[in-house]
């Protein structure tokens, strides 16, 4: 599957990605970091890559329609969390995707839990 990594999440967590066998790009690799959401949402949209990130905005479902990318999965961490666990958070995500897996919704990804948001054509 393919994934852009934005800001947020940062350059090492890519790592994660790539040994799960995934396509996985980072808005720096594309020179991204600094730009506004919708310009990141188009970008995903172009290349139809699921956005992960950390960032509750992307949850606005008529601003960033899912059906227009791959995806949109939001990591949820407490304060102040530390790389390993957001790394596990993402291990845990990527442990429940397979690939027939159909990304193009919102996964909501949490201590503990994953929330799958459910499109109209589902």
């Amino acid at each position: 599957m393919k994934f852009k990594l934005d800001e947020n999440i940062g350059r090492r967590a890519v790592d994660v990605f790539i040994r799960a066998g995934h396509d996985a790009h980072t808005v720096y690799d594309e020179r991204l970091q600094g730009c506004n959401d919708q310009t990141i949402y188009e970008r995903c949209c172009e290349e139809q890559r699921c956005l992960v990130t950390l960032d509750l905005d992307f949850s606005n479902i008529l601003r960033f329609p899912t059906e227009r990318c791959g995806g949109i999965v939001i990591i949820r961490t407490p304060n102040n969390t530390s790389l390993t666990a957001l790394e596990k958070l993402i291990r845990d995500f990527l442990g429940m995707v397979t690939a027939d897996t159909r990304i193009n919704t919102i996964w909501i990804v949490e201590p503990g839990r994953i929330r799958i948001h459910a499109t109209d054509d589902e």
